[in-house]
């Protein structure tokens, strides 16, 4: 048996008296962006990116529309004091861009992050020391105020450096550990910075709370950044930033709760890396405020790129269930999920409708750079009729009847399961060809000609079988009852011609291709079916009829 006895609530709540972001039912608007993709994400790799995968996930970032981007720890290794050289001596940093840099609260550090960003257009020095209980107790062995004097005496450092050296600089400042560090003296700790910092409208500072470790339910943290919202001294001239981890698997409720509790910043990465289980996705943030009719103010329009770029330059993958990004995140095996997302779609398309709501999918998964032939509809033993008729209409033009429809859905199902595995667009249609379409294998027609006699119509027609022609006559209320008519007379069968629907699939006026479905329906209640297609009605029908017939004498449908 597992032993929880050795764990304890290592957080501390706050009063009750903050929790007003309950009253709060969506964010209204997107936070301030900053990716930390190039340091956190970065520094969680196996295999850090090279100088030239940083330069080309750089650019990626730059294409999505972050305007802030902590590019990386210049002091660290010489590969990031590298790349930020590279942006600055490049002028790789565009106007409204600005980089930031993480920098321990330690002198040596500091100064060379100063040395790296020398000549920096924009940038934020982030500096940060830990302050939580367990750190002080067993890493620094530090009172609370040693810790204190530490985060001020880094802060005046970085305010006398900002002064000396050539760049434009604004700071940002983290109480690392937040999240088990009690929150009247992370208070105390960011006022005293702030002292030093001095904000105001034209020396906007960035104070960061993060979640270096998840420790507690989401509503706790929530309650936490609103007691540091309300508290805070400068707070007009103050940004209140999140950094939050997912070591609980909540990191994004984490955020979004915070958000309603007053912050305006938000610090993550794309699609989630980091240490441990990882940053906050800002990608799945961003798209939950999409969802809910915000503009998050980032482009992931084209989701598949992004996918690409990303695996490319971190060696990570994206899992095949990750929201909004994940190969399979709008994928339909079910059949009851696939019948109401194919009338979902009709539905919006018949009505003319902006507003998406269809069934199972959340957003439209165009706006993604997905589509719904390889993204939605998916075949497999497990579907139903209703989305591979959708399937078939949608990307191939068939536009089946219903029972032909659900004839069709239990062929493809038998053979998934038969064969165990997912059926792709291209196997449906091989499907649907090789046993409905055209079919040749049984009786042909070479030759017909019409002739209307008052009401009805005259047909004289030839058949083909074993290649022996035989010349047949006949007549009907129609072109296509009189070609039954005259098949039933050849063949001796019996039989209703139980269903027939057609459509026209493409083209215009005469270079148009039409598409009948026939079903033939025998003595004992069974139906065999068959389509045809042809620029030619009469011909597309006979095809049909012909096709359902075969299939019939051969009792393959």
């Amino acid at each position: 048996m597992m032993d929880a006895s050795k764990y304890k609530v290592g957080y501390f709540p706050v009063s009750k008296e903050y929790n007003k972001w309950v009253e709060k039912d969506h964010i209204e608007k997107a936070p301030i962006w900053c990716s930390v993709d190039m340091r956190d994400g970065n520094q969680s790799l196996v295999i850090p990116m090279s100088l030239e995968e940083k330069l080309e996930y750089y650019k990626v970032l730059l294409q999505v529309g972050f305007k802030e981007i902590e590019v990386g720890f210049p002091a660290a290794s010489e590969t990031e004091y590298e790349f930020l050289r590279t942006l600055i001596d490049n002028n790789m940093i565009p106007e409204d861009v600005t980089v930031q840099v993480l920098t321990q609260c330690r002198e040596h550090i500091i100064r060379k992050t100063f040395d790296a960003c020398k000549g920096a257009p924009s940038a934020i020095i982030h500096f940060y020391n830990s302050v939580s209980v367990a750190q002080r107790e067993q890493v620094f062995k530090k009172s609370k105020e040693e810790i204190k004097k530490i985060a001020v005496d880094g802060a005046k450092l970085v305010k006398k450096l900002a002064a000396e050296y050539e760049g434009n600089f604004r700071f940002e400042y983290s109480p690392e550990s937040f999240t088990g560090t009690e929150p009247e003296y992370a208070l105390e700790v960011c006022n005293a910075v702030l002292d030093v910092l001095e904000p105001s409208e034209t020396n906007n500072v960035i104070i960061n709370l993060p979640v270096t470790v998840e420790m507690s339910m989401p509503h706790v943290y929530a309650s936490q950044v609103e007691y540091m919202s309300e508290n805070l001294k400068y707070r007009e001239f103050v940004t209140l930033s999140l950094h939050p981890h997912n070591d609980r698997g909540t990191g994004v409720a984490d955020t979004e709760l915070a958000l309603l509790a007053g912050a305006d910043r938000v610090e993550g990465t794309l699609f989630g890396n980091g240490e441990r289980t990882g940053n906050v996705d800002i990608i799945t943030l961003a798209m939950n405020m999409y969802s809910h009719g915000v503009d998050p103010k980032l482009d992931f329009s084209d989701m598949p790129y992004l996918v690409d770029e990303y695996e490319k330059c971190t060696r990570m993958h994206v899992y095949e269930r990750a929201p909004y990004a994940g190969a399979l995140v709008f994928a339909a095996f079910s059949g009851s999920h696939q019948d109401a997302i194919a009338k979902g779609m009709k539905y919006r398309a018949k009505n003319k409708l902006h507003q998406w709501n269809v069934p199972y999918i959340p957003i439209d998964p165009k706006d993604i750079g997905r589509t719904y032939d390889a993204d939605v509809i998916r075949v497999n033993s497990q579907s139903g009729k209703g989305g591979i008729g959708y399937l078939l209409e949608q990307t191939y033009g068939y536009n089946l009847p219903p029972k032909m429809r659900e004839h069709f859905s239990y062929l493809c199902k038998d053979i998934s399961d038969h064969e165990h595995k997912e059926l792709k667009p291209d196997e449906v249609l091989n499907i649907f060809e090789e046993n409905y379409l055209n079919l040749t294998n049984g009786v042909t027609v070479t030759d017909f000609e019409f002739m209307r006699d008052k009401d009805n119509v005259k047909i004289g027609i030839t058949f083909a079988k074993d290649g022996e022609e035989t010349e047949m006559e006949a007549e009907g209320n129609g072109s296509l009852n009189a070609i039954n008519n005259a098949l039933r007379a050849y063949t001796g069968a019996e039989y209703t011609l139980q269903v027939f629907t057609q459509h026209s699939m493409q083209g215009q006026g005469s270079q148009s291709v039409a598409a009948s479905y026939i079903g033939l329906e025998k003595e004992d209640g069974s139906m065999f079916w068959g389509a045809g297609t042809d620029t030619d009605v009469v011909k597309a029908n006979t095809k049909a009829l012909l096709s359902a017939y075969n299939n019939m004498i051969k009792g393959g449908n």
